[in-house]
């Protein structure tokens, strides 16, 4: 494995959480290993590696990100991700806002129907331990 790799699964598991890697890892295949290496190696690795923005703020464009482009799929892994990065409830709405201004108001909505599931979720599983 390359350097970048390393750093790579190091802040895959930092951001997403031994139990989310270790699921997503036991599920790798022959056909899917060289995706799953770059993903590690250049989302991971070179560009959640980098000291230019803080984890915090990464979360937070992220989930704009995704919100904008309609990758909603992604957004509860990246919700729940936001326990370990720093970025609060209200970071995340404020980053949705500037989505419904900048690539629309359906897009906004749904990304926040998708967040208040994520958290309520959260919050469950913190009151059940």
């Amino acid at each position: 494995m390359t350097d970048r790799y390393s750093e790579g699964m190091r802040m895959r598991r930092a951001v997403l959480g031994d139990a989310h890697v270790d699921r997503a890892e036991a599920g790798r295949t022959d056909l899917d290993t060289p995706f799953q290496n770059l993903i590690t190696e250049a989302a991971w690795g070179t560009v959640w590696a980098s000291d230019a923005l803080c984890l915090r703020e990464r979360s937070m464009l992220t989930l704009a990100i995704l919100a904008a482009t309609g990758n909603f799929e992604e957004i509860p892994m990246h919700i729940r991700a936001t326990a370990r990065t720093g970025a609060s409830q209200r970071d995340i709405m404020e980053a949705f806002q500037h989505v419904a201004i900048y690539a629309g108001v359906p897009r906004a909505n749904h990304a926040i129907k998708l967040a208040k599931e994520t958290f309520a979720t959260m919050e469950a599983a913190d009151n059940a331990d």
